[in-house]
């Protein structure tokens, strides 16, 4: 492509510039531009991942520069080069706010400033963007939240498990072990005590209790503690809550997503919240979004240990080069209709090909009811589980134990970061489908294509023995071969089917409705094809094992097996809702 080289031939590279902040803290970024006299627009990533491995992933920097752009690569608070304490997300607000104005007053700089990155770089650019540095002029936030307690640390009331835990080992904790250790005095031995207790990830996930686990105790990732402490979405949570702040960010922003994505209810909720309640109207229509069929890693055409063709990877519809197209039209003002293209752009999977669409959720899908039904033995995929649009009736329920000792296993799905021991993507369920602990409701085969794109519900009628307990929730595409290929997953917390803003107990025997959001997706389940909704009571260890007792999970030290009964009769349907999407006329 013409840009590959461009029309800068020549980059100069300058390391650890120091750019002060309003405290006193002097944060260290690395700069890239074209050799040059006149000034240029700036594209900042503010990572946490060390600056000087960051010049590729979510944009190829030296591509970028060479493109005509000024990139700053800057190590965040506490991290690696830069001075201070790393508390995740505490002053990336303030933080960010100064280096854009920084990067807007150099010599070298147009005064327009542009950030990229993902995950937590991606948070990086939202917690910028709430406070609205006058200079920063558009965002592309990929793989990223909306919210850090409600998709992120928490899902359904429930801990992130195998995410919280991998993530705050090893690649906050272990990979900036160097400056922390440059900062405070380390115990003899802390290195190896980590280096063993995340190469024995397995067992570490299963230390009771959670939050007395040793490895991360202070001055190594206390907030880790506070994660775990701060189980319902309070205070603590609301002061980084993204969504809070739609009315009034003024800043457009591509939105990077993945159906398999771990963030992926961030990255839709962004969307679609400021297209709504943005009050700039600049800000309002410059939204735009894609999602691929990608998990919390590269964009490539495999996810977990599927294929979805090459045209699935991140290459092959040119990421780097959406990139530099957007920020030609916001940053130097070209007039390259990137304001008229399509505002969403989704990988369909199972079809296997791109498809833009006007909005988010699609305007025309027809939410349908699929309802659970069995003759009392659902569980195993072997069973009499059945799935259809024909509403239930005068049925027996469906029962399973639920032992915390021995929980049904994590497979795939939104994961991040740990891919050794929890790998992320679109895997086979078939293994996870042979438990008792497992209920599962198929359809016939297909006779026809049948689209699904688009948010997806499920609403259990359900009671428990035990005076605490967790419902999870899974939908596959089962293929003629007998393959279950995992599509999303969800879970809701007993004590709070209610709302996660406050613990609210329920009566052992009792049934109650449980809502259990499984965020989106988009799949052609194909003719001959079946649909498939998994029901248990763990996915462990991405989410934290509920250990069955009225006290917090964080702090249980045992725990009790707890028989479940699932109910779908007349008077309590037990369903999930499906975004089925019309054929087109012939």
């Amino acid at each position: 492509m013409p840009d590959m080289i461009g029309p800068y031939t020549s980059v100069r590279s300058e390391f650890n510039v120091p750019v002060a902040m309003r405290d006193g803290v002097t944060l260290y970024a690395d700069v890239y531009r074209p050799d040059v006299s006149e000034p240029l627009p700036v594209l900042l990533q503010r990572t946490p991942y060390d600056k000087t491995q960051n010049r590729t992933g979510s944009l190829d920097v030296m591509r970028a520069a060479s493109h005509g752009y000024a990139i700053v690569v800057q190590d965040t608070r506490g991290r690696y080069a830069s001075e201070g304490e790393f508390y995740p997300f505490l002053d990336e607000p303030n933080d960010g706010y100064d280096t854009v104005e920084w990067c807007a007053a150099q010599p070298w700089s147009t005064g327009k400033v542009g950030m990229f990155g993902r995950s937590y770089v991606g948070a990086t650019q939202w917690l910028c963007a709430i406070t609205n540095p006058p200079n920063l002029t558009c965002i592309v936030p990929g793989i990223t939240a909306s919210d850090y307690y409600e998709g992120w640390t928490y899902q359904g009331g429930a801990l992130a498990w195998g995410f919280a835990l991998s993530w705050a080992m090893r690649q906050l904790t272990m990979a900036n072990l160097g400056a922390i250790s440059s900062r405070h005095e380390l115990p003899e031995g802390t290195r190896e005590e980590l280096l063993a207790a995340f190469n024995e990830l397995e067992c570490t996930f299963r230390y009771q209790p959670i939050v007395d686990l040793p490895q991360l105790k202070p001055p190594l990732a206390d907030y880790f503690y506070d994660w775990i402490r701060h189980s319902i979405s309070d205070d603590y949570w609301k002061r980084w809550r993204i969504e809070d702040h739609y009315p009034h960010i003024t800043t457009p922003a591509l939105h990077i997503g993945g159906w398999h994505d771990i963030f992926l209810l961030g990255t839709l909720r962004n969307f679609v919240g400021m297209r709504a309640q943005a009050e700039d109207a600049t800000a309002r229509a410059g939204q735009r979004l894609i999602v691929g069929p990608w998990h919390h890693g590269p964009f490539g055409e495999i996810s977990g240990e599927f294929f979805f063709g090459l045209a699935a990877a991140g290459p092959a519809i040119d990421t780097d080069g959406i990139h530099l197209r957007w920020y030609d039209y916001w940053l130097k003002g070209e007039r390259n209709a990137a304001d008229a293209d399509a505002p969403v752009r989704i990988f369909v999977m199972g079809e296997n090909y791109w498809r833009e669409e006007q909005e988010w959720p699609l305007a025309r899908a027809e939410y349908t009811d699929y309802y659970l039904h069995s003759g009392g033995k659902a569980n195993t995929a072997d069973g009499d589980g059945a799935l259809s649009t024909e509403p239930s009736g005068d049925e027996f329920t469906d029962v399973f134990l639920y032992d915390p000792r021995d929980p049904v296993p994590t497979r795939g799905g939104p994961l991040c970061c740990g891919p050794s021991f929890v790998p992320g993507g679109a895997y086979d369920q078939s293994a996870v489908e042979a438990r008792s602990d497992v209920l599962c409701y198929t359809t016939p085969p297909l006779a026809s294509d049948v689209e699904v794109t688009g948010p997806l519900t499920v609403t259990l009628y359900a009671a428990t023995s035990a005076a605490d307990t967790d419902f999870t929730a899974k939908l596959a595409d089962v293929e003629p071969c007998g393959a279950a290929r995992s599509l999303t997953d969800g879970i809701i917390r007993a004590r709070y089917r209610q709302g996660t803003d406050q613990a609210r107990p329920i009566t052992p025997g009792a049934v109650e409705e449980y809502v259990i959001d499984l965020v989106a997706t988009s799949n052609v389940f194909k003719a001959g094809h079946r649909i498939r909704l998994e029901i248990s009571s763990s996915n462990f260890p991405r989410f934290d094992r509920n250990f069955n007792t009225a006290g917090d999970p964080w702090s249980a030290t045992g725990s009790l097996p707890a028989m479940q009964t699932i109910y779908h009769d007349g008077q309590r349907p037990s369903r999930i809702r499906l975004p089925i999407i019309p054929a087109p006329a012939a």
